[in-house]
């Protein structure tokens, strides 16, 4: 059987990394075993959904390299699921029922106060020809809920081994809103038996879920996919990222310089066994996948971690796959591939080479204390008679300062440093004085 996957966001918002993550271990899941990735566009959720978002969810899998081999959009199969309802209908699975949602809410309030668990009562079942009547001649429109069997429901999962949910604590799923308009949980069971789905990865939250889902599979006479639920992230104190995650956003994460292969390296394994390590191509990130090596742990999200390793990817990125951004950037063609082999190991993202250019062509503030300003004085006047300067240029120099002054280690090179680039830190001298414009 052909592994079939697929990545289905609504567009009711920007991707963050907690949809990253499903996004990618079904990517390199299908990846790995040759199979078909879809992206299938959640879009039943008219109020909210918006074109900007659809286009803004493809920019950012295309800025990833996460390419889909079919598209697809819920918004364009309203026939189906009416189909789907009809076929829940007829045989007794799909019911309606006239709750409003305030009178939902005092029942789930009562039942809690009782120390029962909230779970719909199926009150609607009960109800006489004569009481729909008063509801719909009060202008009540139906919402309509899935008949659950309740019954214990098992599969084996991609990550958390067997599972299992007992049915007769969940409510009936609602499948069909007042006004209605469809919910996910039965469109997407219609859209996996249609695309021939093999395999659904995503969040433990949906559990519960799945387990409800399971059961529609079985009443429209399509075989359930296999299933795989994921840890969900945390921030590094173990708190939940939900209230963070509009910073998180992969367009946030893009302008903030962070590659998208180093958000690849870093989300293709966190909460594996397997270390975190800057990776050099799609390839190797597929090579050797294997969902087995992820635990049940939740998985620490760290955007310190992420911009340390984002430097690390930085370090060993050639030329050649940054040379247009830095054209843009403004560093000149005739010592790019210089500069960036010099700078390339100082930097954490692309934002920073800015920086170091203004440190070639002295654009700058020096950073000289009072003590030192005779000493760099005469050594910059030292070095201005050495032009142009070479790779030999800073050790002869800083060899007779400390001679001629008795200077040596950090109070002789720090003061140095901090004139001729303005930090306290940064690339081999011997290497950068060469490159200076000053």
């Amino acid at each position: 059987m052909t592994v079939t996957t697929r990545f289905a966001p609504s567009p009711t918002g920007k991707l963050h990394v907690g949809n990253l993550r499903p996004a990618l271990l079904n990517w390199l899941f299908t990846r790995n075993a040759g199979g078909q990735f879809i992206l299938r566009i959640d879009d039943t959720d008219a109020e909210r959904s918006t074109e900007e978002n659809v286009d803004d969810i493809k920019r950012d899998l295309e800025w990833l390299g996460l390419g889909w081999d079919r598209y697809e959009r819920q918004s364009e199969r309203m026939e189906r699921y009416n189909e789907a309802a009809d076929q829940l209908r007829a045989s007794g699975r799909l019911y309606a029922c006239y709750e409003t949602s305030t009178e939902l809410n005092l029942k789930r309030k009562y039942q809690l106060q009782s120390g029962r668990p909230p779970v719909y009562d199926r009150a609607a079942l009960k109800l006489t020809d004569a009481e729909i009547a008063a509801f719909e001649a009060e202008g009540r429109k139906p919402h309509w809920r899935f008949k659950l069997e309740q019954e214990r429901v098992t599969w084996i999962d991609g990550i958390r081994g067997e599972t299992n949910v007992d049915c007769a604590s969940v409510s009936d799923p609602v499948l069909i809103r007042e006004d209605g308009g469809f919910l996910y949980t039965m469109c997407s069971v219609c859209d996996d038996i249609d695309f021939g789905i093999s395999d659904v990865i995503r969040g433990e939250d949906h559990v519960t879920n799945t387990a409800t889902q399971i059961q529609i599979f079985d009443a429209l006479g399509g075989r359930p996919t296999g299933f795989a639920h994921h840890s969900l992230l945390v921030d590094a104190d173990g708190a939940g990222l939900s209230k963070r995650l509009g910073s998180l956003t992969l367009g946030s994460l893009r302008e903030q310089g962070i590659e998208a292969l180093t958000l690849l390296s870093y989300m293709a394994r966190l909460g594996s066994s397997e270390p975190i390590e800057p990776r050099n191509s799609h390839a190797e990130l597929i090579e050797g996948f294997d969902l087995s090596r992820f635990g049940r742990a939740p998985a620490r999200f760290s955007p310190d971690e992420l911009t340390i390793l984002n430097g690390k990817v930085l370090h060993g990125m050639p030329f050649e796959t940054v040379s247009g951004q830095l054209e843009e950037m403004g560093v000149d063609a005739d010592v790019a591939p210089a500069f960036w082999a010099l700078v390339s190991a100082n930097i954490n993202t692309m934002s920073d080479v800015p920086g170091w250019w203004a440190v070639v062509t002295g654009d700058f503030t020096p950073d000289i204390a009072d003590e030192d300003a005779e000493f760099v004085a005469d050594a910059l006047a030292r070095m201005d008679a050495a032009k142009p300067w070479d790779a030999e240029t800073w050790g002869a120099i800083t060899g007779a300062l400390k001679a001629d002054t008795g200077r040596k280690g950090k109070g002789l090179f720090m003061p140095l440093r901090k004139a001729l680039t303005g930090r306290g830190y940064g690339p081999n001298m011997a290497e950068l004085v060469p490159l200076l414009r000053r």
